[in-house]
């Protein structure tokens, strides 16, 4: 096994509503996508976002597509017109979980 960084094998988009972010991760060839659904655990996100996320992070896989939908509660800081921080809202997010390593084979 090696490792690499999410997005040497996937993309990603994300958003926010509120105090919700969102983060979808869709492999750019669909043979990773069992990979991905290893990996890509719950546990592992709420490390990648700790100290940020304060609330549930949920998993939503999306097989008919190949992709991978996090939802995190409580994560914005109360949203975007409460929060004192301006930029890193929802729409940037999906670049820590981008940043992740994870493991494939050779």
């Amino acid at each position: 096994m090696k490792k690499v960084k999410v997005r040497d094998i996937a993309f990603g988009r994300s958003g926010d509503k509120g105090d919700i972010s969102n983060v979808l991760i869709i492999p750019s060839d669909e043979k990773n996508y069992d990979l991905l659904l290893r990996e890509l655990t719950v546990e592992r996100v709420k490390e990648a976002y700790k100290g940020m996320v304060k609330g549930e992070i949920k998993r939503y896989e999306v097989p008919g597509v190949k992709a991978i939908n996090f939802v995190m509660y409580k994560a914005l800081d109360g949203g975007v017109s409460k929060s004192l921080c301006i930029d890193v809202h929802g729409k940037s997010r999906c670049a820590i979980l981008q940043d992740m390593d994870i493991e494939v084979p050779e």
